[in-house]
């Protein structure tokens, strides 16, 4: 695969369980070595110290020590970035307040919830303010409000000129975010691009039509791709995928030139769950 981010963007790594989105990280932070290829950061190989001193990360799965309080958990590692003193500990107490965690400065981390949990792994990947945060599953075990919180925190990150990159399940999240995203299948890129391009490329559009004949039935499931009957009887609904919003008025007469009436005609841009599963549909025939 050939990938590259955007700076300063929120960028999204999609894909299905095994695609190989966690395998890409770690490679890129050097925890592994790829067989073939390999990865530049800001334009400097991985193994550059500097280089690595610009990176935050949080990974899919985490283990935090459970006797250490929040803000020793914090402080212990914002001092082997090399921070210390009065610096470090007013970035401390702004790092808790960001993620919510304001209030649990001296909790020990074995009594904080998994998803409390997950906000403090988040608050240790920005301690030493870089300019590039590697977030693997952030918000997995987070409620609605965690989720929110932290699209809020990372929408921030953005707007400060930080560039995120974001491996994520939940589709919601990741089109309410993100810039551009790259879709994995079977460790091998099949889709990047802007969130908007990718999206408006393809719409769905929604029929209701009376008179419905075989013959008009064959030529709409011909312009299209997924046609589907959704219900039948004197009014027909139907469904059908289409590359471009410029064939709907084609629809339209070929409708009427066939003799049926239209009661409903409704396109639909596709959403990003609807793209990631074609795209993998797609990639397992292929």
């Amino acid at each position: 695969m050939n990938l590259t981010v955007p700076e300063g963007t929120v960028f999204g790594l999609l894909g299905p369980n095994g695609a190989g989105k966690t395998t890409t990280i770690m490679m890129l932070l050097g925890i592994i070595r790829p067989t073939a290829g390999n990865f530049s950061l800001f334009g400097r190989p991985m193994s550059d110290v500097a280089v690595r001193k610009r990176v935050g990360y949080v990974p899919e799965k985490f283990q935090l020590p459970g006797l250490l309080k929040a803000a020793e958990f914090l402080r212990f590692h914002g001092r082997m970035h090399g921070l210390g003193g009065a610096s470090l500990e007013h970035r401390i107490v702004a790092l808790l307040n960001e993620v919510g965690l304001g209030d649990r400065a001296s909790s020990p981390i074995s009594s904080l919830s998994k998803g409390m949990q997950q906000r403090l792994a988040l608050a240790q990947a920005l301690l030493n303010d870089p300019d590039l945060i590697i977030l693997d599953e952030p918000t997995s075990a987070l409620d609605p409000m965690g989720r929110m919180e932290v699209r809020t925190i990372v929408e921030g990150l953005r707007a400060r000129g930080k560039t995120v990159l974001l491996n994520s399940h939940i589709l919601a999240d990741v089109e309410q975010v993100c810039d551009s995203v790259a879709i994995l299948q079977k460790g091998k890129l099949e889709r990047q691009g802007p969130m908007k391009v990718l999206t408006s490329q393809a719409i769905t559009l929604h029929l209701k039509v009376g008179g419905l004949t075989a013959g008009l039935q064959d030529q709409l499931s011909k312009l299209g791709e997924n046609f589907r009957i959704v219900s039948t009887g004197e009014v027909t609904e139907m469904e059908l995928m289409l590359p471009s919003e410029e064939l709907v008025p084609h629809i339209a007469e070929i409708v009427q030139a066939q003799g049926g009436r239209i009661y409903a005609l409704s396109p639909r841009q596709e959403s990003l769950e609807s793209l990631f599963i074609r795209v993998v549909k797609e990639g397992r025939q292929a």
